[in-house]
This record gives structure tokens, sequence and C-alpha cells, in this order.
């Protein structure tokens, strides 16, 4: 199946103007809505109000670099992440795919590549998300239909409930941090 980045929102987050130029250029090419972060603290802020579907990431920032916006984003399970940065050793990459980057590139680049890369990892998030279901032991939780069960026993949960045992079902045998639950139990309120 073809992904096209058509209507797909992407958050550029990159301090260089010529480079966030480029990227938004050939973005706009492929209909891609685009929003620009120049910095760390305003990519994690744009993240939470703009939902993109996923998010081309720039590691030496302002304010905040690009490994603790990667990490933030991970933490409240956000959207896809190719990290494009001019770091392009490998103990750079390696931490970017330890932190849960979905792809990395370095600079220079070839936007077309870039897009690319895109398309393949949102190809891979739509894939995943298709088939949503968490199992922890006997636990079983859909994700698409807000249910989940015990050893084959239905639970009986409010939407906090749940959404809160997603989080714990999605980060199983992983510190979760008492900032994380009440996100997930706050939801979208």
């Amino acid at each position: 199946m073809d992904i096209e980045l058509n209507d797909r929102r992407v958050l550029i987050v990159e301090d260089e103007p010529h480079i966030a130029e480029i990227i938004d250029a050939f973005l706009a090419r492929e209909g891609a809505h685009r929003l620009l972060a120049r910095d760390g603290d305003d990519a994690l802020t744009a993240a939470g109000y703009w939902r993109p579907d996923v998010v081309v990431l720039d590691l030496k920032l302002p304010k905040r670099d690009g490994y603790s916006v990667l990490s933030e984003l991970r933490a409240r399970q956000g959207p896809p992440v190719v990290i494009l940065s001019a770091l392009g050793e490998d103990v750079d990459k390696l931490t970017g795919f330890r932190l849960g980057c979905d792809d990395y590139m370095v600079k220079p680049f070839n936007p077309l590549e870039l897009v690319a890369r895109l398309k393949a990892v949102l190809r891979r998030a739509q894939d995943s998300a298709a088939n949503k279901s968490l199992v922890v032991g006997d636990l079983r939780v859909d994700i698409d239909a807000h249910e989940a069960q015990c050893a084959g026993t239905p639970l009986t949960l409010t939407p906090t409930e749940f959404r809160i045992l997603r989080l714990l079902a999605m980060r199983a045998g992983r510190l979760v941090t008492r900032g994380q639950i009440i996100e997930a139990a706050m939801g979208d309120e």
C-alpha cells in the first residue's frame, strides 16, 4: 500500500532557516500540512496542540536539544519521529534509536529521500495501528474497540480507567511516571 503525504500533518523542528525552507518546499509539493518549530520548547508545544502525524527533528536545537524532545514525545506516545541531524556518528544514531526515533538521516541530505522515508515511517505506523491489541500476560487491551479482558473475562472500565490501563500495557516492564499517568487520565480534556 502506498502512503501519501497529502493532507498529513508534518512538524518540522529545525532552527536553520535554509534547511527548514528546503524541507518545507518539498513537503508542500507533496500536499502535506507543515508547521515549523525553531527550538525544542516550541516543538513540544506544537506537538501537543497541533497533533502532527510525523515529526522531522533536528538534534542541535536552542533551549532544549532534540534528544530531550524525542524522549518527551515518546513519553507522551507521540507521533513517529525522523531525526535529521548533522550528528552522524554511530553513537548519535544509536542514541536516537535507543530513545525511540523511527528513522535517522544525516545532513547533508537528499530531500526526495527524506520524503520517501517519511512515507515509509507513516506506512509502518499505519500498519501497526491496524492491529492495535496489546497483550501483557493474561491481560488483552484492544485499543480501537476500547475494550480489555483479563484471562478472557471482559473488564468494565470507565474511559479514564481504560486510558490508564492502555498506558500501563503499552509501557509494560518500563517506568511510568506520575505525570504520564495524569496525562493519560486527562485524555484530550
